[in-house]
C-alpha cells in the first residue's frame, strides 16, 4: 500500500484577531449573562437594603502657627512661618486626635445619643465612639488653597451638621489653647533670657570703667576706637604735602643730574633757559656777537692789531662774566635740591613719628575699646529683645481666630447621600459584565479542545477537509434534498481531491473518544458517495459497541464476524439499503474467543475482494484510543480520516489520535470537524451555512430552471470527478 501522506498546509498564525474574542463572547454568552445578571441584582439588592445616610460639610481655613522665640541675629519680627508641606496631612492627623473629638463627643453628648442607637441602649465608651465618629467622618484638602472639607455622615441630616460645626469648632480652639500655651511658655524663656542678657551689661559695664581708668583714656560716649594723634584730615594734609615735595625733590634733582653731566659750552646754552636768568642769556648773545666780529677781524688784522686786541679783550671779560654766572646758578640749584630734600625728609618723619606712636597707643588701648564695641552689641541687642518681648505679649492678649476660620458652616443635607443609587448599580452592571467577560475567557482559557480550523491545522499540521454543522440528522432518512447533505458533498469532493492515486477506495473513519461523530460521519458520507452514482459500502467494524445496524434497521446476526472465522461469505453478509448503489455489512456477534479478528489474513483479503467489486468502502471503528482494532484498520486500508468533535475532548487526546495512526503506518488524509455551532461560531459559516442560504432560499421555480440549465447527471462537480477517477 502507499503510504505516502498528503501535505499539511503551513500553520496558521497563532495570534488573536479581534473576532476570536468576539466568538468567545458569544460561545460563552450564557455564562457572561449569568454571571452579570447575578452580579447586577446583587448590587442592587445591596443598594435598596443599606440604610441612608445624609452628609453635611463645613469648610475651614487653617493657617501655620509662627515660631514663638524667633532667631534672635535674622528675624524682623516676633512670629515668623514657614512654609511646611506635611501641615494639611498633620492637621488631619490632629483632628482626628483623640484631644479634638473627645471635645465633640462631650460637647455633643454622643455617647448617650449613639449608645441609644448603636449598643441597645446602654451608654459607649469614648473610645468606641470615637470609632463611629471616625467612621462618619471625611477630611478632604480644597486644592491649592489653604481650605479643609470637613464632612460628616449620619442617618440624621441635622446631627451630621451639627457634627461637622463641632468638629471645626473643638479643632479651632484646640489650636488657639495650644497657641497659648506655646507663647506663655515662649514668653517665659524670652523672659530668663532678657534678665540674663541684663546682667551680662552689667559686668561688662564695670569691666569698661575700670579699663578706661586704668588707662587713663579720656574718651567720649559715641567713640568705639581710639582717636589717632593726628585727624584724618591732617594725616591726608601731611600726605599730600609729601607727595608733592617728593616730586619736586625729585624734579629738580633729576634737572641738576642732567645739567653736570653737559660741557661748559653745552651748559653756558642749556643753563639759561632752565633757570630763566635773563642776564647769562644776554652774557652769552654778547658772547657769540664778539666771537662773530673776532672772526671777522682775524680776517682782515694780524693778532696784534689793536681791534683784533680789542675784541680778544672783550671775549675774555664776557667768559670770566658768563662762568662765574653759571657757577652762581648751578649753586643755586644745588641749594635748592637740598632744601626740598630736606623738607622731604623732616615731613615723612612727621608721618612716621605719628603712625607709630598710633600703633603703640592702639594697641595699649584696643582691651578697653573692644570691650566697649561688645557692650554697645549687647545693649543693641536688649534693646531688640525688649521689644520683640513687648511685641509679642501684645499678640498674647489678641486672640488668634485667623489661625482657624469656619468659612462655611455646615447645613443639613436635603436629600441622602448614601447609598449613592445610580452609581452602586452602574457599578454593579459594569463589574459583572468585567466579571463575566473575564470568566468566560477564563473558562475559554482552561478548555483545550479543539475550538477552531486555525486550531487544527496549526496543532494537528493537517487539512481540514469539511465542517460538520450541529445537530445533522441521517441522510439516509431525509434524502437527497436535504439542506444538510452538502456539507458531506464538500467533504466528500475534498476527499476525492485529496487522494494521490485513483486506486485508494477503502477508508476507515476513526476519532479519539467515543460520541464525537464517527459513526454519523461514515453513514452520511457513504449516502452521499451513493447518491452521486458510487458503488458504495459501509462496514461496521465496530465490533464491541455497533451502531450502524440500528440505523439501517437490519439485524446483525449475519456480519462482519461470521465473514473472518469463515462461517460465510461476502454475499451473504452483505445486505442493501434503501439508498440505491449504498449496501451496508453489519458487524454480527463478536465471540469472545476472537478479540483479534480484524488483524487477521482472512481481513485482509475481505478488503481486497471487496476493493474489486465496489468504487467505495467505508469502515466504521471504535475510538482509537479506546481499543487496538482502530489502529489496526487503519494500517490496512488505504485511507484514514479522524473525526473530532468540536468543543469535546482535550486537544493532547486528539493529537495523540493522530500519532497512533502515523504510528501504525496509515495513510492520513485530513480531519473533519463534527457539530460545529453555526449560530455561535460565526468563523464557520461559510462552510456550510452559505450554501443554505444561496441554493435553499430560492423559489421552487428558479431551483427547477437552475436544474434544466445543468448537464444531465444531476451535481455540478460529478463529471469532473467521474472523468478524473
Amino acid at each position: 500500500m502507499d503510504q505516502s501522506k498528503v501535505p499539511a498546509p503551513p500553520a496558521a498564525d497563532a495570534q488573536l484577531h479581534f473576532l476570536d474574542y468576539w466568538r468567545v463572547i458569544r460561545i460563552r454568552k450564557a455564562i457572561i449573562i449569568t454571571v452579570f445578571l447575578i452580579t447586577a441584582i446583587i448590587a442592587t439588592a445591596v443598594t435598596f437594603i443599606l440604610p441612608e445616610s445624609y452628609a453635611s460639610t463645613a469648610r475651614i481655613k487653617v493657617e501655620q502657627n509662627g515660631s514663638v522665640v524667633p532667631d534672635m541675629n535674622n528675624a524682623p519680627a516676633a512670629t515668623m512661618t514657614g512654609f511646611d508641606p506635611y501641615f494639611i496631612q498633620t492637621t488631619f492627623e490632629i483632628m482626628q486626635s483623640q484631644v479634638v473629638l473627645s471635645n465633640v463627643i462631650a460637647t455633643l453628648d454622643l455617647n448617650n445619643k449613639w449608645g441609644k442607637k448603636y449598643n441597645n441602649g446602654e451608654t459607649l465608651k469614648t473610645t468606641e465612639t470615637m470609632t463611629i465618629l471616625k467612621g462618619n467622618m471625611v477630611l478632604t484638602p480644597v486644592r491649592n488653597t489653604k481650605l479643609i472639607a470637613i464632612t460628616v455622615y449620619s442617618d440624621d441630616a441635622k446631627e451630621a451638621a451639627l457634627i461637622a460645626n463641632a468638629l471645626a469648632d473643638s479643632y479651632r480652639d484646640y489650636r488657639i489653647q495650644t497657641w497659648k500655651q506655646e507663647t506663655d511658655s515662649g514668653l517665659k524663656v524670652l523672659d530668663d533670657e532678657y534678665a540674663q542678657k541684663q546682667e551680662q551689661i552689667q559686668i561688662l559695664q564695670t569691666n569698661v570703667d575700670e579699663l578706661r581708668r586704668t588707662l587713663g583714656i579720656i574718651d567720649t560716649p559715641s567713640s568705639t576706637s581710639y582717636s589717632p594723634t593726628l585727624s584724618e584730615d591732617q594725616m591726608r594734609q601731611l600726605n599730600s604735602q609729601r607727595i608733592e615735595d617728593e616730586r619736586a625733590y625729585t624734579k629738580d634733582s633729576s634737572q641738576l643730574n642732567e645739567l653736570k653731566a653737559y660741557d661748559d659750552k653745552k651748559l653756558r646754552d642749556v643753563l639759561p633757559s632752565v633757570v630763566g636768568d635773563s642776564q647769562l642769556e644776554d652774557l652769552v648773545n654778547k658772547l657769540h656777537d664778539a666771537e662773530q666780529r673776532f672772526a671777522v677781524d682775524t680776517n682782515d688784522y694780524s693778532l696784534t692789531n689793536v681791534v683784533v686786541l680789542r675784541v680778544q679783550s672783550e671775549l675774555d671779560t664776557l667768559n670770566q662774566q658768563i662762568d662765574a654766572r653759571v657757577i652762581g646758578s648751578m649753586a643755586g640749584i644745588a641749594s635748592k635740591v637740598n632744601s626740598e630734600k630736606a623738607a622731604l625728609e623732616e615731613i615723612t618723619k612727621e608721618v612716621d613719628d605719628a603712625k607709630s606712636q598710633d600703633l603703640v597707643n592702639s594697641a595699649k588701648n584696643q582691651p578697653y575699646y573692644n570691650a566697649k564695641i561688645q557692650l554697645d552689641q549687647l545693649r543693641d541687642q536688649q534693646r531688640m529683645f525688649y521689644a520683640r518681648i513687648d511685641a509679642q505679649r501684645i499678640d498674647s492678649v489678641i486672640p488668634k481666630t485667623s489661625m482657624v476660620q469656619l468659612t462655611d458652616p455646615a447645613e443639613p443635607g436635603k436629600t441622602p447621600v448614601r447609598p449613592n443609587k445610580p452609581l452602586n448599580i452602574g457599578l454593579g452592571i459594569v463589574f459583572g459584565l468585567i466579571m463575566g467577560i473575564g470568566l468566560a475567557f477564563f473558562i475559554e482559557y482552561l478548555d483545550t479542545s479543539v475550538k477552531t480550523i486555525d486550531d487544527v491545522e496549526r496543532i494537528f499540521q493537517a487539512p481540514v477537509l469539511g465542517v460538520i454543522p450541529q445537530n445533522i440528522g441521517y441522510l439516509l432518512e431525509e434524502g437527497p434534498e436535504s439542506k444538510n447533505a452538502e456539507a458531506y458533498r464538500v467533504l466528500r469532493t475534498n476527499l476525492m481531491f485529496s487522494r494521490r492515486n485513483e486506486k485508494f477506495n477503502t477508508i476507515v473513519i476513526v476519532s479519539a473518544g467515543a460520541g464525537e461523530g464517527k459513526s454519523t460521519t461514515t453513514l452520511n458520507l457513504s449516502t452521499v458517495f451513493a447518491q452521486a452514482g458510487n458503488r458504495v459500502l459501509i462496514v461496521d467494524s465496530d465490533l464491541r459497541r455497533p451502531t450502524l445496524h440500528k440505523l439501517f434497521k437490519v439485524p446483525n446476526n449475519l456480519g462482519l464476524t461470521n465473514y473472518l472465522l469463515k462461517q460465510n461469505g461476502v454475499a451473504e453478509v452483505v445486505q442493501t439499503t434503501p439508498v440505491p448503489n449504498l449496501d451496508f455489512m453489519p458487524s454480527g456477534k463478536l465471540p469472545n474467543s476472537s478479540m483479534g479478528i480484524l488483524g487477521s489474513e482472512q481481513m485482509k483479503e475481505m478488503i481486497n475482494e471487496l476493493k474489486q467489486r465496489y468504487d467505495f468502502i467505508f469502515f466504521d471503528s471504535p475510538p482509537i484510543l479506546g481499543v487496538s482494532d482502530a489502529s489496526v484498520l487503519a494500517s490496512e486500508v488505504d485511507l484514514v480520516m479522524q473525526v473530532i468533535q468540536y468543543r469535546r475532548y482535550p486537544q493532547p487526546m486528539t493529537i495523540r489520535a493522530k500519532q497512533m495512526i502515523e504510528k501504525v503506518g496509515g495513510n492520513f488524509v485530513g480531519i473533519v470537524l463534527n457539530n460545529i455551532n453555526m449560530s455561535q461560531d460565526e468563523g464557520y459559516y461559510y462552510y456550510s451555512g452559505y450554501y443554505h442560504d444561496y441554493y435553499y432560499s430560492r423559489n421552487p421555480d428558479e431551483q427547477e430552471a437552475e436544474t434544466k440549465a445543468k448537464a444531465p447527471g444531476g451535481d455540478d462537480s460529478e463529471p469532473s470527478i467521474k472523468q478524473k477517477y
